[in-house]
């Protein structure tokens, strides 16, 4: 009986102590990371010279929703595999047209088709905004959890590189609300995939696209080297 008391006596072991540890490192990057995320992101037009630091801003970039026919003329060329300059108004006109929800058709006409439960991450149009040579697609994003919901502005910046045969967009900043991302590679990876990258390209865009030898943003536009050129 003494033993047993005089090992109770001991206090915890090294491994007790260490795991504990762990867990309030893994409990307090959480929450810190938490923080970060919901700290309220400036929607400005341009950034404040006298801004503090450490603050994140979001400035959005232009739309276009005249669909004249310059537009379709660009998209018919690029599709041909001609070299093309696409604006930022008609790139967000694009990336409008492609999160524009398809409803799917009642049983009953009389009676419309109930809406669909919130996800836990809703998005809507993903916008972009060229400057400085690099390109920033944003999104605000509502995060549903239990029955709460928040928005959070999701938005990165870089430029684009070959990967393999097909150019892909590069990363140099990711921000999710005020959290910095862009070290954090497979988090990365799958949050931008998760909540900016995630509406489906038409086939015939996809086809063009892994068709460019050159993919760079210019002060006209972003600017798409087609094998024809």
């Amino acid at each position: 009986m003494s033993a047993k008391r005089k090992k109770n006596d001991k206090g915890p072991s090294w491994l007790e102590v260490g795991l504990g540890a762990v867990l309030s490192i893994i409990l307090g990057t959480v929450l810190g990371a938490a923080f970060l995320i919901f700290k309220p992101v400036s929607k400005v037009t341009a950034i404040p010279k006298d801004a503090p630091s450490g603050a994140i801003y979001y400035i959005e970039g232009k739309e276009d929703f005249s669909r004249d026919s310059a537009s379709e003329d660009i998209k018919k060329s690029f599709l041909a595999g001609e070299t093309v300059t696409v604006s930022e108004g008609m790139l967000n006109g694009f990336l409008g047209d492609l999160a524009k929800p398809s409803t799917p058709a009642s049983s009953d006409p009389a009676k419309p088709s109930p809406p669909p439960p919130p996800k836990p991450f809703d998005t809507s149009a993903l916008n972009a905004r060229m400057h400085d040579g690099k390109i920033t697609f944003a999104d605000t994003v509502t995060v549903n959890v239990l029955s709460v919901s928040m928005s959070v502005i999701v938005q990165e910046t870089g430029t684009f590189s070959k990967h393999g045969s097909t150019f892909a967009f590069d990363p140099d900043e990711f921000y999710v609300g005020g959290c910095p991302m862009q070290r954090l590679l497979f988090l990365r990876d799958y949050l931008q995939n998760k909540l900016l990258f995630n509406q489906p390209v038409p086939a015939d865009i996809a086809a063009a696209w892994s068709k460019l030898t050159d993919v760079q943003v210019e002060s006209a536009g972003l600017m798409l080297k087609g094998p024809q050129s």
